[in-house]
């Protein structure tokens, strides 16, 4: 570990006596610099001015979305060099140190810009990633993450106590007594950037937030504290095209010290896929899905109870569709619209199946029921989109997850045995004006779809359970829950009104089919009753097409 002590002092002095022709840039501590790499450049990263209290300094860097290499050595070398979009060194100090010297240049075949800035810490403080053993790098203060459509994971190295300039520093894992780097505490942090703005402004706004422990301390939001003990691992439910950065603060509880490690950002997508990339988020199939659902939602929102086979056919159509999806999906590598389509498809059928089995059957409780059911997955799924679901109990146990879920879920439509008309009132104002809010979802982000679509993952995920689940909530989102609520009221009192005087639902036609033949079978009276029946009917109509016409002309005498 003594090179990554003495090679930043001894190369500054090796970079002296050498002509520079290259750029070079002036940092000042904590100060942000914007600085621009040109192709096949290398630019020299240099902070003068070192207060001599300072044991060791960090030089992070940080663009949009392409790679820079920031090396302890002009020529990058593996086990001296971080290539990455969010990178970070770092250097320890010497007694009587006052400047420092690093490298940037861009690894790929175009220029790259980006930020940075040098962070200066004392002797009392943790140092970042000291003690990590997986990264090239002796001591390694990056965040790392990956994602995937479902979760995304942030890691990092363990931390070690700090030392004196020159000092050796202390042993990761001889003891875990009170006076090594297991009394450390990790504090992981998230930052959600505005909604919908993947520009590099607002990137580099953020970061200037929250680059250091105080900043990101108050602007961020503290997802949990970890122990020395514990994983330096964390799973997060991804969300394409948000803007999310996430920083670890680790603290010493016995010296109330603490320091940042480099922050790093993620937007879960690809910046330079052509299909689905971050500029162009969203499916042409999901949009049109959506769009046909948001139009059948605001439909059934005001005028769900009144025309009830169409409620019908469109709650059974959801959640065929919907569990459909996600067993086509565990058990098949089809292509999404594939999937999407077929999905589609059998939710017509469930649509078609529900609205006969009340046709034939009759049976208005055994639909509400159905219905209830769908308020109760939304409302179960409303309750596990809040803190709630980041519960230690619900991210541990897919068993404690489910079964909280099926409870809320199947409480619903008890209610609905007492009160059926205004359940299935209520269900088609809530569930039709959240139809709306996915509708418009297809077209601006809004937070809100992740009630369900959370859901959706951990269906589809087995991993997904340990991954917390935070959303944004800004602007657009208030916006859509306003509205959400207005459709909602708006349509369930529209709804009540209309339908005080009525029946509390239609009746089946097929009963009312066979109550109508009893009634021309047994009442003489009725004109109806003398009618033929339907096969004697069409039997008459054939013999008068096949039949031999009578000649025209009298043949009988006129009767008096």
């Amino acid at each position: 570990m003594s090179h990554w002590m003495w090679g930043p002092l001894l190369l500054f002095f090796a970079c002296e006596v050498q002509a520079q022709v290259e750029n070079r840039v002036t940092f000042l501590p904590g100060a942000f610099q914007n600085v621009n790499v040109s192709l096949n450049e290398t630019v020299e990263a240099v902070v003068t001015r070192i207060p001599p209290d300072v044991a060791f300094i960090t030089l992070q860097f940080h663009t949009l979305h392409r790679n820079a290499t920031l090396s302890y050595t002009r020529i990058p070398d593996e086990s001296l060099s971080l290539t990455a979009v969010d990178s970070g060194l770092l250097s320890a100090l010497q007694p009587a140190q006052t400047q420092l010297l690093l490298f940037l240049s861009s690894p790929e075949e175009e220029p790259v810009s980006g930020t940075g800035v040098f962070l200066s810490y004392s002797s009392t403080a943790p140092v970042p990633g000291a003690c990590n053993l997986e990264s090239s790098l002796d001591v390694d203060p990056n965040v790392y993450i990956s994602y995937n459509l479902y979760e995304t994971t942030v890691r990092f190295g363990p931390a070690n106590l700090g030392n004196e300039r020159g000092q050796t520093p202390a042993a990761c894992d001889v003891s875990t007594a009170s006076n090594t780097r297991w009394r450390l505490e990790y504090d992981v942090y998230q930052y959600f950037l505005p909604e919908s703005d993947l520009s590099e402004s607002s990137l580099f706004s953020g970061l200037q937030a929250v680059a250091n422990a105080r900043g990101m301390a108050a602007s961020g939001r503290l997802v949990v504290t970890l122990k020395s003990t514990d994983k330096t691992a964390m799973a997060f439910s991804s969300i394409p095209g948000q803007g999310v950065i996430y920083s670890v603060i680790v603290r010493d509880p016995m010296l109330n010290t603490s320091a940042s490690y480099v922050p790093a950002h993620t937007y879960a997508c690809s910046f330079t896929s052509t299909l689905d990339g971050c500029q162009t988020l969203g499916k042409i199939s999901t949009k049109i899905f959506f769009t046909i659902a948001g139009l059948a939602g605001l439909f059934i929102c005001f005028f769900g109870h009144r025309f009830f086979k169409c409620e019908l056919f469109c709650m059974g159509f959801s959640f065929a569709a919907f569990f459909f999806f996600v067993l086509i999906t565990r058990t098949t590598q089809l292509d999404y619209d594939i999937r999407l389509t077929v999905s589609a498809v059998v939710g017509v059928v469930g649509g078609v199946v529900l609205v006969i089995s009340w046709w034939r059957f009759g049976s208005v409780m055994a639909c509400v029921v159905v219905v209830g059911l769908m308020l109760g997955f939304l409302v179960a799924a409303i309750v596990l989109f809040t803190p709630l679901g980041d519960l230690d109990v619900f991210r541990n146990s897919d068993v404690v997850f489910w079964v909280t879920f099926c409870c809320i879920m199947v409480t619903l439509p008890l209610l609905f045995v007492r009160w059926p008309r205004e359940g299935n009132i209520v269900t088609c104002g809530i569930v039709g004006a959240y139809a709306v809010v996915l509708a418009v979802n297809a077209y601006v982000y809004t937070s809100l779809s992740y009630i369900t679509l959370n859901i959706l993952k951990r269906f589809l995920n087995n991993n997904f359970s340990a991954a917390f689940t935070d959303a944004p909530f800004q602007t657009i989102d208030y916006a859509m829950i306003t509205v959400w609520a207005l459709l909602g009221v708006c349509g369930v009192v529209l709804q009540l009104y209309r339908e005080r005087s009525r029946p509390f639902f239609p009746p089946s036609p097929y009963l009312m089919w066979l109550q109508e033949r009893e009634r021309r079978k047994t009442n003489v009276l009725d004109p109806s009753h003398h009618v033929p029946s339907l096969p004697g009917r069409l039997v008459e109509r054939v013999r008068q097409l096949i039949g031999r016409r009578e000649p025209a002309g009298e043949h009988t005498p006129l009767l008096l």
